[in-house]
């Protein structure tokens, strides 16, 4: 596999991405893999999708500031107070995107049907060109962008175990994003990102 590196803007026009392989030890993957699935109060959320209700297909689950709400397709969330080890992998997310976040979405892919459709993290409340910080935990998944306008603009990285994808920029603005379904993967995901809320 094609190995970026944190230097390199993996999209081409509008926007920018940067894939941080290995951003977490062998040991703190471990670990936080373990706290992720046995203390976070994971959920399972409605949404709607063609003007019908569907059950999301992974557990989701949202920690930060539990004054400020955060809300999308149809759904509002109402956040838990951040525990210690979040808050860990918060600041060193912070220390290298250089940026402050208010609130962490959390998604838990627990199998390759699991997934996530095509969305731009563009909601007001995230301001006019938010920093969206990806840190995944667990078995690798296709990561694909495209771009908004022209379909055919696309790219796809593997998010691996214990990496770190910052979309930056315009990024919200022109391109998409989504995991696929995939019969490959046996294992699960986790996947936090990280975002700052404007109020």
């Amino acid at each position: 596999m094609f190995q970026f590196s944190s230097d390199r803007n993996l999209l081409p026009a509008q926007g920018e991405a940067f894939y941080y392989q290995a951003f977490f030890s062998d040991e703190q993957c471990r670990t936080y893999w373990h706290r992720l699935t046995q203390e976070i109060a994971w959920k399972q959320e409605p949404i709607w999708m063609f003007g019908k209700q569907v059950m999301q297909p992974r557990l989701t689950a949202l920690y930060g500031d539990p004054e400020r709400p955060y809300g999308y397709s149809g759904i509002e969330m109402i956040p838990v107070a951040w525990t210690d080890f979040l808050l860990e992998i918060k600041k060193a997310v912070e220390q290298v995107s250089e940026e402050t976040f208010t609130h962490v979405l959390l998604n838990y892919y627990r199998h390759g049907a699991d997934s996530m459709g095509w969305h731009r993290d563009n909601e007001k409340v995230l301001g006019e060109n938010p920093t969206i910080a990806s840190v995944s935990f667990g078995a690798s998944r296709a990561f694909q962008l495209r771009h908004y306008q022209t379909k055919s603009m696309k790219q796809s990285i593997a998010l691996e175990n214990g990496s770190l994808l910052l979309m930056k920029g315009e990024c919200q603005h022109y391109w998409e994003h989504q995991i696929p379904k995939t019969k490959k993967v046996l294992g699960g995901r986790i996947n936090l990102t990280f975002r700052k809320l404007l109020y």
